[in-house]
């Protein structure tokens, strides 16, 4: 039973290994420009060893898309699931968004990609749709339901909650090589990340709750609790 355990270990790790590799060199590079004999290098493989795992360079893209999708659903799920109001979980979400864009490059490549083989008619994106974005959109609006039928969140559309939440994170990452030109400050610095990232769920205590100091409270509560995550240097950045 030992050795068997260990071989299936051992077969999970370099599974998980290409995977990973996969997933930067498609995020770079793309499905197209992407080279197996540089996954496997990458990986610390023979390229043999990717077509054990995987039928076809489809099968390993569709693995690494998996990949960073499911880190994306769970990581959005704890951010809804948390054990505190229908407003706070909100509050979370937002900031847990932000944080997305900032630091999974690889997912937002990956995202940018697939949107537009999808409008191509190619890709995965439909099931991605069904298997992610769709879930969360539903779970996000029963939590914006109730919120207001607690009277914590002001009454009004639901949806349009949802759009406020997460719309002026996605705003600002592709609107920062224009406004880098507009504004006198450099809208990727460490202090200017940090800045606009306190203001947008400030902003969000304040405009969706009843209570808007409670609201603000909650805001407050919710930077204390995740602090802004390191990051390297950007130039340039692509949001989904």
């Amino acid at each position: 039973m030992r050795p068997a355990i260990h071989d299936r270990n051992r077969s999970d790790e370099t599974r998980n290994r290409i995977v990973s590799a996969s997933v930067s060199a498609f995020s770079e590079h793309g499905l197209a420009g992407a080279r197996t004999q540089a996954i496997a290098k990458a990986a610390q493989v023979n390229k043999a060893m990717l077509y054990y795992y995987f039928k076809s360079k489809d099968d390993l893209y569709a693995a690494a898309l998996e990949s960073v999708a499911k880190k994306v659903m769970e990581n959005s799920l704890e951010a809804l699931q948390s054990n505190c109001s229908e407003g706070e979980r909100l509050l979370r979400l937002a900031l847990n968004h932000f944080d997305r864009i900032l630091t999974q490059q690889e997912f937002q490549n990956l995202m940018q990609q697939e949107m537009i083989r999808f409008r191509k008619g190619e890709g995965a994106f439909p099931v991605l749709v069904k298997n992610l974005f769709q879930p969360l959109m539903q779970e996000m609006g029963k939590i914006v339901r109730a919120g207001m039928r607690k009277g914590e969140l002001c009454e009004t559309d639901w949806l349009q909650v949802i759009y406020a939440t997460l719309g002026a994170n996605v705003f600002y990452f592709l609107s920062a090589p224009l406004m880098r030109i507009v504004v006198p400050f450099e809208p990727y610095s460490q202090s200017e990340l940090k800045s606009r990232r306190q203001a947008a769920l400030q902003f969000l205590g304040s405009a969706l709750f009843v209570d808007r100091k409670h609201g603000a409270l909650l805001a407050k509560r919710v930077l204390k609790d995740r602090p802004m995550p390191g990051v390297k240097k950007l130039s340039h950045w692509r949001t989904a």
